[in-house]
């Protein structure tokens, strides 16, 4: 017999989970996507057997042409599948707005789609990341509105956060623990035996609340601890000393873990989940408790890229150059090294305060090839981008700038300055080249 599954919303999540369900015996997964103008392309991209990424995702390519050549995995705008669906994922985003509230905009939108066409048994699981409570405050409540059913007992509903990032799509869904929380013990064992089929990993069983809270604290925490080790280059810059040999130092000891410091922190979890956390302790929460160690760790974290452009104006006036007359190269808009995400990328702030101060902006990435944030061009050729450039800023560690010929950029460029914010280039080495260098954690602002 089989089961059929819709998954909607065919992004970082979606696609990688409907493509592995997919491949699995006596399952039929039809991807549900809006067919707009930022992503409806997906649709023909995805029925095609491609992969709408363009960063290094292993397998994921491979996977997808199998399943569409098996016939077992399609894409539509239809929302009248939903009508014939055994399990539905919910896999859409669930952005914070400028105030740090959760806008609930399209996880609202397919609850009611959902629970207008839903059929009697069928199982719902949220896998967007949401304020603890939401799942049954939120989306259990409308389904059952819109239905006129019960979960529980006339559906299943089930919340089991992913753990993916971009270039380990397939590996962080197969390979990393699960966590799996449901509104009653029917609702998590179904949840359970469907992940089953799909990771190799334990799955570890809870309730709702708890498996919420779970996937905001994880990323809470680690959000806390880039936020120390942002805050301790700032301090080892200011005295002159290298945060990585600190670091090594530290990490040397067995049990101890310190993390890497940065230009900024992006990507669609750690800037939102801390706030979500924030969000659900005080709509759901039976007394107000301010989580402090969020608040000021995300003020360090989104102040890392106008520190970066700070040390860009330092090194420039270290050459004569004022920032208003400079040709600044940004090496990388995309969040993480190797992938085409460009979510909350640090690369926004420090771009919006580079053009603040007056600079020429050219913006470089191998792996991006449109991005709304802006009119610029993406470039993809390193070298053109350097032609008379004042400075060269790295906001991602792409593979490919680990390769540079510094000899070649010293050559071609009018000033010769690099400013690293992500540890990517040894500082002898660049400055042996004749580089003015700055780098976040290892040669900060000099008076």
């Amino acid at each position: 017999m089989t089961t059929r599954i819709v998954v909607i919303g065919m992004g970082y999540v979606g696609i990688p989970a409907a493509a592995l369900l997919a491949d699995v015996d006596g399952y039929d997964v039809i991807g549900l996507q809006r067919r707009s103008k930022r992503s409806g392309w997906k649709i023909d991209v995805l029925n095609s057997g491609k992969s709408p990424f363009e960063g290094d995702e292993p397998g994921l390519d491979e996977l997808i042409a199998k399943v569409v050549e098996k016939g077992t995995f399609r894409v539509t705008d239809d929302i009248d599948i939903l009508k014939d669906a055994d399990i539905i994922l919910i896999d859409v985003q669930t952005p914070t707005d400028a105030q740090n509230m959760p806008q609930y905009v399209s996880l609202r939108e397919v609850s009611k789609n959902i629970g207008q066409r839903m059929k009697k048994g069928a199982m719902v699981v949220v896998e967007s990341t949401v304020a603890p409570g939401t799942t049954q405050n939120v989306v259990q409540k409308i389904l059952e509105k819109e239905s006129g059913l019960k979960g529980g007992e006339d559906f299943d509903l089930a919340f089991s956060y992913e753990r993916v990032m971009p270039g380990k799509l397939l590996e962080f869904i197969v390979n990393m623990p699960r966590v799996v929380g449901g509104i009653t013990p029917k609702s998590t064992e179904r949840a359970l035996e469907m992940y089953s089929k799909i990771i190799k990993e334990k799955i570890y069983t809870t309730d709702t609340l708890s498996a919420e809270l779970a996937k905001t604290i994880e990323n809470a925490y680690r959000d806390v601890n880039i936020a120390f080790a942002n805050e301790m280059a700032l301090v080892c810059e200011s005295l002159g000393v290298n945060i990585y040999e600190i670091i090594e130092l530290i990490n040397a000891r067995h049990d101890r873990h310190m993390h890497i410091p940065g230009a900024g922190v992006g990507g669609h979890c750690l800037p939102k989940d801390p706030w979500l956390l924030r969000f659900g302790l005080y709509e759901y929460g039976s007394w107000k408790i301010e989580p402090e160690f969020i608040s000021v760790a995300r003020r360090i974290n989104n102040h890392m890229p106008v520190h970066l452009s700070n040390l860009v104006e330092n090194a420039l006036l270290a050459r004569g150059v004022s920032v208003h007359d400079a040709k600044i190269v940004v090496l990388g808009v995309a969040y993480l090294e190797n992938a085409d995400d460009t979510r909350n990328t640090p690369a926004v702030p420090l771009i919006g305060s580079l053009q603040t101060k007056g600079a020429t902006l050219v913006l470089h990435d191998p792996y991006v090839h449109q991005w709304e944030f802006t009119q610029h061009e993406i470039e993809r050729d390193l070298y053109d981008c350097a032609k008379d450039a004042d400075c060269l800023v790295l906001v991602t560690k792409h593979k490919e700038y680990f390769d540079a010929d510094l000899e070649k950029l010293k050559s071609i460029m009018r000033t010769p300055i690099i400013v690293d914010g992500r540890n990517v280039w040894d500082q002898k080495s660049v400055e042996k080249a004749g580089f003015e260098y700055r780098a976040v954690g290892k040669s900060g602002i000099k008076r």
